[in-house]
């Protein structure tokens, strides 16, 4: 499933269509990704409106359109296999391409195999509650360390995988970021989420870490991280860790696929001197 910065490298493939007029919208209506939608509404409100401004917030994006005094904002979530394309203006929709807007110079597909994904619409003066009440994005001043571990002390008994994974605390966080998260801050990903609290600073700061960089490789131009990452070592048969070189362990975490390196996310390591745990522990190793 596309992450925050797979999410924000998709966002960017509209934006070519920014400041232009829709012509016309085709969409299939009658399938699950419009779930709750009024569709005659939405093409109604689209057509003839110009397309204003794009912006993400986890694994959401968001697009919104004017036309005189009225706006709309149009929501989408990519799921499993969803993507947003731009194509020229005489594109044909296949089967897959649920949802077109078309522009006298292109068109703005969403396409998605699998409808996993979600189309959310709304017109009015103000954007919608559900984009307004999303939780703090992880680079922003709202995000804090606090944040942090009254969330992992709340889900306290949850391995900390499954923990770093809610998007209602951590939007945009998806699998390969929570292990990259995890190696970095050195916990074990089935570490109890209560006592993973102690270490709060530390996967703050990994966190924003993480994020910040991955959108500026990944999100830029869907490039791969370095080998000094544990993204590029994660599936490779005999993957290795990159930190010290110790062979990689995998295993269903959370429900999740996880990997990390026995050596230095060590289980053991969970304890901190007591002086420490009202400070944290930041640990930060030499960024690459």
């Amino acid at each position: 499933m596309p992450e925050l910065a797979e999410v924000e490298y998709y966002r960017h493939r509209w934006d070519a269509g920014l400041g232009q007029t829709v012509q016309s919208v085709a969409l299939h209506g009658q399938l699950r990704v419009f779930r709750g939608t009024d569709i005659e509404e939405l093409q109604r409100t689209l057509r003839a409106s110009v397309f204003s401004e794009s912006s993400s917030h986890g694994k959401w994006m968001m697009f919104r359109f004017a036309r005189q005094r009225r706006f709309a904002w149009i929501g989408i979530h990519l799921g499993m296999t969803g993507e947003l394309h731009c194509e020229a203006a005489n594109f044909s929709p296949g089967t897959h391409d649920h949802f077109v807007l078309q522009q006298r110079e292109r068109a703005l597909v969403f396409t998605d195999p699998r409808q996993f994904g979600r189309v959310k619409f709304h017109a009015g003066s103000t954007e919608p509650e559900w984009w307004a009440e999303l939780p703090p994005e992880i680079l922003s001043k709202k995000f804090t360390v606090q944040w942090v571990e009254e969330f992992l002390l709340r889900r306290g008994r949850a391995p900390l995988k499954a923990v770093l994974l809610m998007q209602q605390a951590f939007p945009g966080i998806g699998n390969w970021m929570a292990d990259e998260v995890l190696w970095r801050a050195r916990l074990h990903p089935a570490l109890k989420a209560g006592r993973a609290a102690l270490h709060a600073l530390r996967l703050w700061k990994e966190l924003r870490w993480v994020t910040a960089k991955s959108l500026r490789i990944v999100g830029k131009d869907f490039s791969s991280p370095p080998a000094s990452w544990l993204f590029p070592h994660r599936w490779q048969p005999g993957g290795r860790c990159p930190r010290d070189g110790t062979l990689l362990r995998r295993a269903t975490i959370g429900r999740r696929t996880t990997a990390w390196c026995p050596r230095c996310q060590f289980r053991g390591a969970e304890r901190v001197p007591a002086a420490k745990r009202k400070a944290g522990t930041p640990g930060r190793e030499a960024k690459e």
